[in-house]
């Protein structure tokens, strides 16, 4: 079956740079967001890790772990992390998954299943479905899911900004609008009637249309 928002995520074992984990009791009670790279040693992931580990402190304020993943050894990921701190200028505290067998990256469709063999002898190029981002919630499901091209390094910054919205959304009857920054006014979804949205919001909203209601954002905590 293919992946799609509120599948539950696929559980795995896995060895990382952290040590053997068991993906869903890895993630705990909160959220986890796995995003994965074409290629150890290869130019826009070195970036793109260098910057996960400058922000790391950004997800874990939301309770959101996050962990990396190639199709690399870890052996590979160990060594690719002294690049990473030398020419990013942070050092790599989150875990990377390594996935010779290709195994992962199957499951969760980041590679035809026909793909056959293990990681020796891959490129980038072989590789190049390989650019994904997972964020799944506490309870396991897949919440966000994007594919990015070989040549475009990740905004990891809207990966934040829709992680916010998708916690206060998650704890209040809203939805985020267009562009939508954390603190911003934010609209209450239709299937709120005035009546409940009063009880709701006794300073009241800004009514555009009766579909389209405008609130300031309630105070949440991070799930």
């Amino acid at each position: 079956m293919s992946l799609r928002l509120n599948s539950i995520a696929p559980d795995f074992t896995a060895d990382t740079t952290k040590g053997t984990i068991r993906f869903h009791e890895w993630i705990g009670e909160g959220w986890a967001m796995l995003f994965s790279h074409p290629k150890d040693f290869t130019p826009v992931c070195t970036t793109e890790l260098g910057y996960m580990a400058r922000i790391e402190q950004e997800f874990i304020k939301r309770n959101c772990k996050i962990i990396g993943l190639s199709v690399d050894p870890v052996e590979s990921h160990l060594i690719w992390e002294k690049d990473i701190e030398e020419t990013q200028g942070a050092a790599v505290n989150y875990p990377m998954i390594g996935d010779p067998t290709l195994a992962i990256a199957k499951l969760y469709e980041m590679l035809p299943e026909e793909e056959a063999g293990t990681s020796e002898g891959r490129t980038a190029a072989t590789n190049q479905t390989v650019r994904s981002v997972f964020v799944v919630g506490p309870d396991k499901r897949i919440k966000l899911q994007l594919t990015y091209p070989m040549t475009t390094g990740r905004n990891f910054n809207e990966i934040l900004r829709v992680l916010d919205s998708m916690q206060l959304t998650a704890a209040h009857k809203v939805a985020t609008p267009v562009n939508w920054q954390n603190g911003e006014d934010v609209i209450i979804v239709p299937a709120v009637s005035d009546a409940e949205a009063k009880e709701k919001y006794p300073d009241g909203w800004k009514t555009v249309k009766p579909y389209l209601r405008i609130v300031a954002q309630p105070a949440t905590s991070n799930n």
